[in-house]
């Protein structure tokens, strides 16, 4: 039978104390309903339909090209009244898989163990829990479930319970259709619940399964900041576990975050405090020291970055030293030996073979040869107000401290520019260039003085 996948995300989320619509959140960097969406798309759906109510548009524009249809739910009459909104468009021979937009972190491995049995009857994902409170109850007998009780309407016998209910569950539609044109919101909250399904499905003979989550993290849901806190570092926790598995050495899992993608070679070491942002590869022997932040970068192998220095879309090649504080904005590209030191920045530069920057400086818009030395304090001089310029410094070029390059111009390969040069005219090779007052001293200067008057 075909699948289709039903996303509820329409709550209002009062208790986040926030504008901003409940699952579009972020947690790991990402609108929370986006990780549901994408775990969604792991098992391959016919479709998947997201039923949005309280701020739709922002919901919407968050997942903006996400391979969803839209449900609008204008009334938030509870789970089953929601799941009723996206089931004209489901055909009757589909299976319908109702996840939760605020239930991140269900893994696909789960998803699947709940799909596959019982295709004619309803399949229930449950979890055992120490303290179950504000869970719905899974109520047994001995020819197996038989209905859910939510917390506010069970009994005291029923409240011991603690095997509980995490909302996904799979069903067919056919039958599903009916019986949410047959529930009834008299119950404590006045609303339409999904669960209620189960003891119309029961009283038809079908076979009601629970499938057990083994990870109570992937089923936790998120109503306020707290809990979306916990949620951060479970995902965290998640992603920290599997890199080390893959070989990699973290200083402290627990100070360690991916907000994207991560991939690594072998004998890599992440310090203290890092954050990995969008797609991020790292080849072998890299060493990340504390509190970087790297995003979207390849990192060849061999690398060290310093601390506190930021990665933004860059290309290392192997064998770089970056840092400490340095920050390399999008279109930096170093070749390989490179060096960018301490407070230097560079954005759309290529620094050739075994080029430095080591101190103090920014390089932009630039092109520097290999083996050339950019001193303390040099600055590319790349904006004229209106049009960006680029820099070419040749090979074996060796740039003083405290020159201004102002562009359009090129340093021919071996030249060398005198410290304290503003230099607008193209320099030629294997000369010496600079643009330098004479110094004079004035013998019985006085500095003025305040007038005490």
């Amino acid at each position: 039978m075909k699948l289709s996948v039903v996303i509820l995300a329409a709550g209002r989320g009062t208790r986040m104390r926030s504008d901003l619509p409940k699952v579009a959140h972020r947690l790991a960097g990402r609108p929370m309903l986006a990780h549901v969406v994408e775990t969604a798309e792991r098992l391959k759906p016919a479709a998947i339909h997201v039923v949005y109510g309280h701020g739709g548009e922002r919901v919407r524009a968050a997942l903006r090209g996400a391979p969803v249809s839209w449900v609008e739910q204008a009334r938030q009459l509870g789970t089953g009244h929601a799941v009723n909104q996206a089931l004209p468009a489901i055909p009757d021979d589909h299976r319908v898989l109702v996840l939760y937009g605020d239930v991140p972190l269900v893994s696909a491995e789960t998803l699947a163990r709940l799909v596959e049995p019982n295709p004619q009857g309803v399949n229930l994902l449950t979890v055992t829990l120490d303290d179950p409170h504000g869970y719905g109850r899974i109520v047994r007998d001995d020819r197996g479930v038989q209905r859910i009780v939510e917390q506010k309407d069970a009994s005291p016998r029923e409240l011991a319970i603690k095997e509980c209910n995490t909302g996904l569950l799979v069903a067919p539609a056919e039958p599903l259709r009916r019986w949410l044109g047959s529930l009834s919101n008299d119950n404590a909250q006045g609303e339409y619940y999904l669960t209620d399904i189960i003891e119309r499905a029961v009283g038809e003979g079908l076979c009601v399964e629970a499938v057990s989550a083994a990870d109570a993290d992937e089923v936790q849901g998120c109503n306020d900041r707290v809990q979306l806190a916990r949620l951060e570092r479970a995902y965290q926790r998640r992603a920290a576990q599997r890199l080390m598995r893959e070989g990699v050495a973290l200083a402290d899992p627990a100070r360690f975050d991916l907000r994207g993608t991560l991939s690594t070679g072998r004998d890599c070491y992440l310090d203290v405090g890092c954050v990995f942002e969008g797609t991020v590869r790292l080849g072998h022997n890299v060493e990340i020291g504390p509190h970087c932040v790297i995003r979207n970068a390849d990192i060849g192998d061999g690398c060290r970055i310093e601390s506190h220095s930021v990665i933004d879309g860059a290309r290392l090649a192997a064998e770089c030293r970056i840092g400490p504080y340095a920050r390399l904005r999008p279109g930096s590209e170093l070749a390989r030996g490179a060096k960018v030191g301490n407070f230097v920045e560079t954005k759309q530069t290529r620094l050739g073979e075994g080029a430095k920057v080591n101190h103090l400086s920014y390089i932009g818009d630039a092109e520097v040869g290999a083996g050339t030395n950019i001193g303390a304090g040099t600055i590319t001089c790349n904006y004229d107000g209106a049009n960006k310029h680029r820099t070419e410094i040749g090979a074996g070029a060796f740039i003083g401290s405290g020159t201004q390059l102002v562009a359009p111009v090129r340093i021919g390969e071996g030249a060398t520019i005198g410290a304290g040069s503003t230099i607008g005219k193209n320099a030629p090779a294997d000369a010496l260039t600079l643009t330098r007052a004479p110094q004079k001293s004035l013998r019985g200067w006085r500095r003025p003085r305040k007038n005490e008057d």
